[in-house]
Parts: structure tokens; C-alpha cells; sequence
């Protein structure tokens, strides 16, 4: 998956000026980013890449310190099949080019209020405040509730059958 140390449609993602284009951000939950790289779940796996490829090229996608922390941890010893040591730093090299959202202590609190107002785990709750930090209005995961809305943050599962791809955009239709 990663040639030359890029993920596919990291290069233009870098170079744009405003990140976001003429776009809101999607941020990408840490299942997504695993599924990219899992060969043992070939659907999951091609439909992760292409939603993955759509953001990253219209410079859309956004991530956090999370998402990148969690991704080399699960990559590394959770997959069936794990990536390599130097396959997931690769990866998490290209992932880190992206829009990154930083957990910061400011963030904390606010999560610590969510988890114990929306019966959500806190580090989702980390996660739902880092993409609401980041103005994103999309948040995709396999492991929130689908259709879920928190403000202006609309929770969606980009695996379920119902979220036809539009080509078009490279994501989910809204």
C-alpha cells in the first residue's frame, strides 16, 4: 500500500494552500485508517482505501495525535496480519503529512464532559472532540453509532451497506 512513503493521495493533500479546499473536513476514525492496511477483510479493506483516497485528495481528510497513536499500536499487534515495524512508521510518516488535530489539555475537559453526558467510551469522546475541534461535520467510524449527531458532528459508518460510495467525491454520499 505505501509506495515511495506515500499513501495514496497524500502528495496533493500536502501542497494545498487551505487545507479543506472548498470543502468542510472529514475526520477519519483510527478503524478506518487500520482497514487501509488489512488484507484480511478485502471489502473493508478496498472500501476504507477508496474513502481514504477521496479525502486525501480533495484535501479533506483530518486526523488526530489519537488516531496516529492508535494506528501504529492496532497496525502493529491487533491485524491478523500486522504490518512490519518499518511498514506502519512508513504509513504513519505519510498519515502525519495530513491536516492533524492535537490533543491538547483543552480538549480533555471537553471530552471528559461528553463521555459522562453521552453514554460514549472516553477515548471516543476524545476522538468526537478532536474532529468538532478541527471543524470537521463528518466523522467516519466503524465503532460509533451510525446517523449519531453531536452539534454539528453527523457520525457515520462508511461499511454499512446502505452508504453507497459516490465516485464522484470518493466518499460516502452524505
Amino acid at each position: 500500500m505505501v509506495a515511495g512513503g506515500d499513501l495514496p493521495g497524500t502528495t496533493r493533500a500536502r501542497s494545498l494552500s487551505r487545507p479543506w479546499a472548498a470543502h468542510e473536513p472529514r475526520f477519519l476514525d483510527t478503524n478506518i485508517l487500520v482497514y487501509v492496511f488489512d488484507r484480511d477483510e478485502p471489502a473493508k479493506q478496498a472500501r476504507a482505501t477508496h474513502l481514504f483516497q477521496g479525502l486525501a485528495e480533495q484535501g479533506t481528510a483530518l486526523l488526530s495525535t489519537q488516531v496516529l497513536q492508535q494506528f501504529y499500536v492496532v497496525a502493529t499487534g491487533r491485524l491478523r496480519s500486522p504490518l512490519t515495524l518499518a511498514e506502519a512508521a512508513t504509513a504513519l510518516e505519510a498519515f502525519a503529512r495530513l491536516p492533524v488535530v492535537t490533543i491538547t489539555p483543552g480538549i480533555v475537559p471537553d471530552a471528559a464532559r461528553l463521555h459522562r453526558s453521552a453514554s460514549v467510551s472516553f477515548w471516543d469522546t476524545l476522538i468526537i472532540q478532536a474532529a468538532l475541534s478541527g471543524g470537521a461535520d463528518v466523522l467516519y467510524s466503524e465503532d460509533l453509532q451510525h446517523g449519531r449527531r453531536f452539534g454539528g458532528l453527523r457520525i457515520e459508518n462508511p461499511f454499512l451497506a446502505e452508504q453507497p460510495i459516490d465516485a464522484a467525491e470518493g466518499a460516502p454520499a452524505p
